[in-house]
């Protein structure tokens, strides 16, 4: 699964618009509770040239200080890759309602650069819950007894929230706190455009943000410069819309406190962590095949008592590598090949790789006429060693059946028929279910002699992926990850296709269906069937 989701634990809205009078600005007013979060600017209600203008605050769990599981702990312990191998995408999901909506609009997304208190008010429609100094932020207050400042030497009073902000989203001297910036934080703030309808949810890339606040400010990223303490972001109209003389009236997101499990803002992290196991299908160099079609990979999965666990004696100055032989026991060794255009020999062995924890790869072409062969793992680079001397293990023997390609005298688009073949039909919302799929040509006919004598051939799908949706009202949960991330793309191995889902990332109560799209002849079709389970406390 490459998929996971850590949702908001503090947000706000903070606001200076006027009161129902349109003498008294609510700028003491706290919404901390409020179950939507909401953006606006108003251009000359009170007065021919007053402003009045809304932000949200938002912090998530990204580092181990903010909450038990975050972003970090979850990247320490191997769940989410290490930095490079993984995007996170900010989401925020529109609430509908009767008021007007603003159309052609940019919000910006920003660092903030200090830290604020949710507070506990309620009210926004005439902002009563004020704070009076005390606990939670406003557009005056960071915190109870603090001002919102900028983080120069000497600090400077601001209003509605400070941030690192871009140079692009500046104007000095604005009245509403808003000042020149140098481009230092271009990079880690964030823009989205609505158009004409203005009701779609906010989806924004924000990895190089999330990456700075896992680095803190005692690490410097690989340009040099230092990372930043999460404090969150604020999410803004843009400067120019701010202090422009039109009113963009109103946007409106739904809270973490929201009683729409599936829509309060969350960071998604994404990745691809499909396996393509080749085991299974492995196919022998061929000249009609290019050099990167003609590599096969193959894995080795270490558990020990349930637990993936990394191999001992195995490290970056012995590694680990691979041979081929024709026999389980003794046997001949097979050279192996690195294909990349031509074929070049490498001889006896196959470096390997480390995957993730407990899991290795190794990745080669091959030629011969054996039926069946086997590979062994062992440690260091010398197969000989291996066998005499002591610094060296071997770990496994597996085996794998290698075919030969052949091309075809008619063009066809195959179309399957899938089932996931150990499907509940309920899910605890605390499971990581893996589910396995079998999947066979549609037009496969079987005779009295094909059914006596064999079972039905499971064809792997090589670039598979799942979605999810809930049942009741079709809303999509995980949608397709057919992107450049592949997030949602399924793994298979010898038995198939799979790949694994976290519960908790659905509401409990509700039933939930599970649909695939495969990539077919540079298409991608989707399949017919729909899978359901439910998901219970």
């Amino acid at each position: 699964m490459g998929v996971k989701r850590y949702t908001a634990i503090s947000d706000n809205t903070v606001t200076n618009a006027y009161e129902a009078n349109l003498t008294t600005r609510g700028t003491g007013s706290n919404m901390g509770l409020a179950d939507s979060l909401e953006i606006f600017s108003i251009y000359a209600q009170a007065t021919t040239s007053s402003y009045e203008i809304s932000r949200i605050l938002a912090k998530f769990p990204v580092v181990t200080a903010d909450a038990t599981t975050t972003i970090q702990s979850e990247r320490t312990d191997g769940t989410i890759p290490a930095s490079g191998s993984v995007d996170f995408y900010l989401l925020f999901y529109n609430v509908k309602h009767t008021a007007t909506l603003p159309k052609n609009f940019t919000l910006v997304v920003s660092p903030v650069s200090q830290s604020w208190e949710e507070g506990s008010g309620l009210d926004m429609e005439e902002y009563s819950a004020l704070t009076y100094d005390g606990t939670g932020s406003n557009w005056i207050n960071a915190a109870a007894h603090t001002a919102w400042v900028t983080g120069t030497t000497p600090a400077v009073t601001v209003e509605g929230g400070s941030y690192l902000r871009p140079s692009w989203n500046g104007a000095s001297g604005s009245s509403t706190g808003i000042r020149t910036y140098p481009t230092t934080y271009d990079e880690f703030n964030y823009t989205q455009t609505f158009g004409e309808k203005g009701t779609g949810d906010l989806e924004v890339k924000i990895t190089g943000l999330v990456e700075q606040w896992i680095l803190g400010t005692g690490q410097n990223n690989p340009a040099g410069n230092p990372g930043f303490s999460n404090y969150g972001i604020g999410l803004m109209l843009s400067q120019s819309q701010e202090s422009g003389s039109q009113s963009y009236y109103t946007k409106k997101f739904s809270a973490r406190g929201s009683e729409y499990f599936l829509s309060r803002p969350v960071i998604e992290a994404r990745w691809d962590n499909s396996k393509k196991d080749h085991r299974g299908s492995f196919v022998l160099s061929s000249s009609a095949l290019d050099g990167a079609d003609n590599l096969n990979t193959i894995y080795l999965y270490n558990y020990v008592r349930g637990q993936a666990k990394d191999l001992p004696f195995v490290d970056a100055d012995k590694g680990l590598s691979v041979a081929i032989f024709t026999s389980a026991s003794g046997g001949d060794q097979i050279d192996t090949v690195a294909n990349s255009g031509t074929i070049t020999y490498l001889g006896g062995y196959v470096t390997g790789g480390w995957v993730e924890t407990g899991v290795y790869s190794a990745s080669f072409a091959l030629d011969t006429t054996y039926d069946v062969v086997f590979d062994r793992w062992f440690s260091g680079s010398t197969y000989g060693d291996a066998i005499d001397g002591s610094s060296t293990r071997i770990f496994h023997t597996g085996s794998f059946n290698p075919s030969g390609f052949s091309g075809s005298n008619i063009y066809s688009i195959p179309r399957y028929v899938t089932t996931i073949t150990n499907l509940q039909s309920e899910y605890y919302n605390n499971d990581s279910a893996r589910f396995r799929l079998f999947t066979r040509l549609k037009d496969w006919s079987p005779t009295i002699y094909t059914v006596a004598s064999k079972a039905i051939e499971n064809n792997i799908v090589e670039d598979a992926y799942f979605k999810i949706f809930r049942m009741i009202d079709d809303k999509s949960v995980i949608s397709y990850g057919t992107g450049s991330l592949n997030h949602t793309r399924l793994s298979y191995d010898v038995t198939g296709s799979y790949f694994d889902l976290d519960m908790g990332m659905l509401e409990t109560g509700y039933a939930y269906g599970i649909k695939f799209v495969y990539y077919i002849n540079g298409a991608y079709q989707e399949q017919p069937e729909v899978f359901k389970f439910r998901v219970v406390e």
